[in-house]
């Protein structure tokens, strides 16, 4: 390829790179922090304190992304967009990976595929979350570059590519060995159908890697799982956790853990949201028929596989559609591709298929944004999941202005009593003394500079408080009991003038 057709190709890759860029970055601390959020930068706070990640086999998820959150958080503080950040950026460099696909299956298919995943619902939506599953996209997609590249190139770059990918993979989450697992499968599948199907596919490369090269990076990649889930080498006990976390993950799989959905969940969330890759799924038959590309031939049956697995594991929860989908992207990209030769050179009806693709992409961004921007707490929306709502920042606004007022107000003292809690433990981690309490216990002091508390156990908090406070109803998040939140009258009233407490003991009623 000459300088300029390289330069073009560069050019035309940039825009859904950047688009995948804007809808990833803007505004990206606008939202609540999610239950999960609070749970993993909590996480974080642990190991600052202890200095590096005890691994939980039943956590389920593996330490690299606590690792790079802690590195995050210690280099910008604890705000949320400094957890989502590196979440953002690694989703928009799943979109450029998918472009660097035009060296197997062209530039055309590889742009569509692109942009169905820059603006794609979920991706953008769970790119914006400072959770595991964009990092195993990534890996996954690295991962079948490099096997690509093995194939077609046989080089040692494309043996590092495939090695590091696999090991992002287990050290992201345990659901690396249905991925792994439908991969081996779909390629069985392809050598069968080799038989009496033969597809299209350049001839394979001779090696170009070295025994030294292939060393070299199974050395690295244990090395690097190693490392992470032994805390650094400070904790090598937790190593068989990397055995130990299937047989709680089973476990939960079987029985729900009232995350049960019925096996056309994911179908049903592509039906709403993922127009694209539903259209590259619906074509994935097509993929099997003699002449057919060899990768995307792969992809289709790993793809479908993959699909299939995750509708018979009983717990699903909604994140997990960005690792189903991203196959089909390129069989939609490919799709578009096919129909576009077919129509070349034929007038109107190029233009109207045209005009439909690009269609059917600003649908695709406007739920995006719909999404993203505007109901992103909505529990109506089914990408949004146990999700903080924004009544939160009707307790965290009144400490962050007392604090602006004074920074001694870090020391404030607080109650929580909610059967659930999170993400508040990480969200008001910078003050020292706040106690959590479940059903079963409460704090010997009940009044504090402020409370919040379910409903259940309202009576028996106002029984026991002795100072006045202004009161609000604040949920915590969407099918949690309703709580109310008390600010001391005293303390907080220089922040309401001209408002009387709501609450005041029966013994100081007039």
């Amino acid at each position: 390829m000459n300088l300029d057709a390289r330069s073009n190709r560069d050019w035309d890759c940039i825009a859904p790179v950047l688009l995948a860029a804007g809808l990833r970055f803007l505004l990206l601390g606008m939202k609540p922090p999610h239950f999960d959020e609070g749970v993993n930068g909590w996480f974080v706070d642990e190991m600052i304190k202890k200095g590096f990640y005890r691994y939980d086999p039943a956590n389920y998820h593996g330490p690299l992304h606590f690792y790079v959150l802690f590195i995050f958080q210690i280099l910008f503080g604890r705000h949320i967009w400094a957890l989502r950040f590196p979440v953002a950026a690694i989703g928009v460099a799943s979109v450029w990976l998918v472009t660097r696909f035009d060296r197997f299956l062209g530039r055309r298919v590889c742009l569509f595929a692109a942009y169905a995943m820059a603006v794609s619902p979920g991706c953008v939506f769970y790119s914006r979350y400072a959770i595991h599953e964009a990092w195993l996209v990534f890996f996954m997609i690295l991962a079948v570059w490099g096997a690509a590249g093995l194939w077609q190139w046989g080089n040692a770059r494309s043996l590092w590519a495939a090695g590091l990918g696999v090991t992002g993979m287990i050290l992201t989450k345990e659901t690396y060995v249905i991925h792994i697992g439908c991969f081996v499968l779909a390629g069985i599948c392809v050598f069968a159908l080799e038989r009496f199907s033969p597809s299209s596919a350049p001839p394979r490369a001779r090696r170009a890697w070295t025994g030294r090269d292939l060393a070299l990076v199974l050395l690295v990649c244990a090395g690097l799982i190693l490392f992470f889930y032994s805390g650094g080498f400070l904790d090598f006990p937790s190593l068989k956790g990397l055995c130990q976390t299937f047989r709680e993950w089973i476990k939960t799989g079987k029985e729900g853990h009232g995350h049960e959905k019925a096996w056309p969940y994911w179908l049903q969330l592509m039906a709403i949201y993922e127009w694209p890759a539903l259209i590259g799924f619906g074509c994935s038959l097509r993929w099997l028929l003699p002449g057919s590309n060899r990768l995307l031939r792969l992809l289709a049956i790993y793809g479908c596989g993959a699909l299939t697995a995750y509708s018979i594991i009983h717990y699903k929860t909604p994140w997990c559609i960005v690792s189903i989908l991203w196959p089909f992207v390129f069989l939609f990209g490919a799709f578009v591709d096919d129909i576009a030769g077919l129509l070349e050179g034929r007038g109107e009806a190029s233009l109207s298929f045209t005009a439909c693709t690009a269609l059917l992409l600003a649908c695709s961004t406007a739920d995006s944004i719909w999404l993203n921007f505007y109901r992103y707490v909505d529990s109506a929306q089914k990408y949004v999941y146990v999700q903080t709502l924004d009544d939160v920042y009707d307790l965290t606004g009144p400490l962050e202005k007392m604090v602006r007022r004074n920074p001694a107000n870090y020391q404030m003292t607080g109650n929580i009593l909610l059967s659930s809690y999170h993400p508040l433990p990480w969200l008001l981690g910078d003050f020292p003394h706040i106690g959590y309490y479940s059903d079963k216990t409460k704090p010997d002091d009940m009044d504090a500079a402020f409370l919040l508390v379910d409903e259940p156990r309202l009576d028996e908090v106002e029984k026991a408080l002795k100072n006045s406070y202004f009161t609000s109803d604040l949920q915590l998040r969407d099918g949690q009991d309703a709580s109310t939140l008390f600010l001391d009258y005293e303390k907080f009233k220089p922040l309401f003038p001209g408002r009387n407490p709501e609450f005041t003991p029966e013994r100081k009623k007039p």
